[in-house]
């Protein structure tokens, strides 16, 4: 069990904002942070990782004090049995990718793992290569490797695809379930996009002025109102044109658009560009804006 009590008093483009997360993670459970910008996620990781440090608070992985403010103890960002993936990739440029992974063992640690994680990101072909030479995709996965050499209790992902395209997202976010299922992690994730949280997460945390003000799963959380059906997916609106008495919803599903013919009551507050949720319940497709 992974419980978070974070309090600190954060600097924000608004003025002073007190965070206050109080937090339990299952071990194995794949938790996302979501909300607007300045709502504390980022500050949230970084205070997990031993980055930042809070003004008060505990934080216990399992039965391990990584950091308990009240007995001076916190444990240094390298004690800290975690990976850490950013946005920004991070990777040793003057290194090639294999120099990358070997760089993050830890001493006497047997390099098998470099290996494994190479051919489980289907990196072989590109271990040699500088990160210059590497499109952005490619780089997170080195990324994302270097992140599991230390076989980490916990994975921090700092919105670490929304610099990608949405094949290559999509690509990554395979990976990145790939990897959390096989090494067994405790991964919290920030992200905005929500049809990504949807497909990787067990539960969302929805934060609101450094507070989680709402937490569960999230195709319940992101929903306007229950939907009970045979599959769900989650897209974008590219287009609503009237058809007769129906209307035509044109909705990018990852890589792929869809038609989706709804009545007036569901597209009266849709516009392009919003999220929604396109359903089957017997057949009869149904599509719902999410929050």
């Amino acid at each position: 069990m992974i419980q978070l009590l974070l309090h600190k008093k954060l600097h924000t483009a608004k003025g002073m904002m007190p965070l206050d997360i109080d937090l339990a993670i299952t071990p194995g459970e794949f938790v996302t942070l979501y909300g607007a910008s300045g709502a504390g996620k980022t500050s949230t990781l970084r205070m997990i990782s031993g980055l930042l440090t809070p003004d008060n608070g505990k934080l216990v992985v399992n039965d391990v004090v990584w950091l308990d403010t009240s007995k001076k103890t916190n444990l240094k960002p390298q004690q800290r049995k975690l990976g850490f993936v950013f946005q920004d990739y991070a990777l040793f440029p003057n290194m090639s990718v294999l120099k990358n992974l070997e760089y993050a063992l830890e001493k006497h640690q047997d390099n098998s793992i470099i290996t494994e994680l190479i051919d489980m990101m289907e990196l072989g072909e590109l271990q040699h290569q500088k990160p210059s030479t590497l499109s952005g995709g490619q780089q997170q996965r080195v990324a994302l490797a270097r992140a599991l050499v230390q076989q980490p209790e916990i994975l921090l992902l700092d919105e670490p695809l929304s610099a990608l395209d949405t094949k290559m997202r999509i690509k990554l976010q395979d990976y990145i379930l790939k990897v959390h299922q096989k090494y067994k992690l405790t991964t919290i994730l920030v992200s905005h996009n929500i049809g990504e949280i949807i497909k990787l997460s067990d539960r969302v945390c929805l934060l609101e002025q450094g507070k989680i003000i709402k937490s569960g799963i999230p195709s319940t959380i992101f929903a306007t109102h229950q939907m009970s059906a045979k599959f769900q997916f989650t897209g974008e609106v590219l287009s609503i044109q009237k058809e007769e008495v129906v209307f035509i919803v044109t909705v990018l599903i990852g890589t792929n658009v869809v038609k989706v013919i709804a009545q007036e009551s569901e597209i009266a507050n849709l516009t392009t560009g919003d999220t929604v949720i396109v359903a089957s319940k017997a057949f009869n497709p149904v599509i719902q804006k999410v929050l």
